[in-house]
């Protein structure tokens, strides 16, 4: 079947480096027979300058209809004075909601290529392959009441509420458990139960679906300032954590530093999938639009690409072809091929298409 994909490049470096992925899927579409339609549109800054607005409600349609999206980055100075909620960052906030991408995957991979990038001992991060889960719609930065008051005496107070509902900690809980039964079937739970009614319920919910369907998995609990410092001392401890929202923006953030550069990453957003099996779904590097270097052509294009891997394997069960793709990148870095951001002395610097021409080259080989 021909698979639906909404690529939408952003601000910044998105369409530099979404210009190498497209090269790569035009690739596998030729070489590889794989059925794909792409079409592209705008989101973030350019999409407000375009349209008034950072996502339009096209748009907004274009993406619940796409079988997958893959999005650049968004973001720069250039609309830092714009209203909030018309500010590019607003527009992925909204897609997110939208499409009820409830369950985020972002991977901490160490290539052994990379392991002097790394600032910890290359003995400590060596084979380094860690899976976070992050609840990605409810939490801390969704819970109401919210806001900022003055009181009677003057004082202003800032509140958020941290809040989780059963079939909230359930959803994400089962991403984390059939993700980890593909992998080394060990599940690391995170919250702070010690200290927060929520991470109770979180620990407790957890605690009994593991019971109740994934007994095969080893599971084990731990509180997420632990797990912080966890992640430094022996990270390769871990294989998949599930965490939530606010914890999982932390932990994630901590865990992608292991690798020496947030060039390399990739994430995937995922939603519930409906009575067909269909799931929305969102894949993006996870580093921003970095707009100092926009239009250098020195971008790294290895995360976006990656990012179609994920892509390939969680959306599409193309695993042959996902594994192919990581194999490529792997090759490349492993044959002393850099862009600047993970340049080494004594190894090939090259640009944003240089790069795209190595994966190519390296699929054909």
């Amino acid at each position: 079947m021909t698979k639906n994909i909404l690529v939408l490049p952003g601000d910044g470096i998105g369409p530099e480096v979404m210009a190498q992925v497209g090269r790569v899927l035009d690739w596998f579409a030729a070489k590889r027979g794989l059925g794909m339609t792409i079409t592209q549109d705008l989101i973030g800054g350019c999409a407000y300058d375009r349209d008034g607005v950072p996502l339009a409600p096209a748009t907004l349609k274009a993406a619940r209809a796409a079988d997958a999206i893959l999005l650049g980055a968004v973001g720069g100075p250039k609309w830092s004075k714009v209203a909030y909620d018309k500010r590019p960052e607003a527009g992925l906030l909204m897609l997110r909601k939208e499409l009820e991408l409830f369950a985020n995957l972002r991977p901490a991979i160490v290539f052994d290529a990379l392991l002097e990038a790394s600032t910890l001992k290359p003995e400590v991060v060596r084979g380094l392959d860690i899976m976070i889960v992050r609840e990605l719609t409810s939490g801390v930065y969704f819970g109401e009441p919210r806001g900022i008051e003055t009181l009677p005496n003057g004082e202003r107070r800032g509140v958020n509420t941290q809040v989780y509902t059963t079939s909230e900690i359930l959803r994400i809980a089962r991403v984390a458990f059939e993700l980890a039964r593909q992998r080394s079937k060990k599940v690391c739970s995170c919250e702070k139960s010690n200290v927060m009614e929520s991470g109770i319920l979180w620990r407790e919910e957890v605690t009994k679906l593991h019971a109740a369907e994934y007994a095969d998995v080893e599971l084990s609990h731990m509180y997420a300032d632990n797990c912080a410092m966890q992640l430094l001392r022996n990270p390769k401890q871990f294989d998949v954590i599930v965490t939530d929202n606010l914890f999982g923006d932390v932990l994630s953030d901590e865990a992608s530093m292991l690798t020496g550069s947030l060039g390399m990453l990739p994430s995937a957003s995922l939603g519930a999938a409906d009575a067909s099996g269909k799931r929305p779904a969102m894949y993006e590097p996870i580093h921003g639009s970095a707009p100092d270097i926009a239009g250098k052509g020195i971008a790294n294009p290895l995360a976006s690409i990656l990012s179609a891997a994920m892509m390939f394997r969680y959306s599409f069960g193309w695993m042959p072809e996902a594994d192919a793709l990581e194999s490529a990148v792997e090759s490349v870095l492993n044959a002393g091929i850099r862009t600047p951001d993970i340049a080494q002395p004594g190894l090939k610097t090259v640009g944003t298409a240089a790069m795209g021409d190595a994966v190519l080259a390296a699929l054909e080989a």
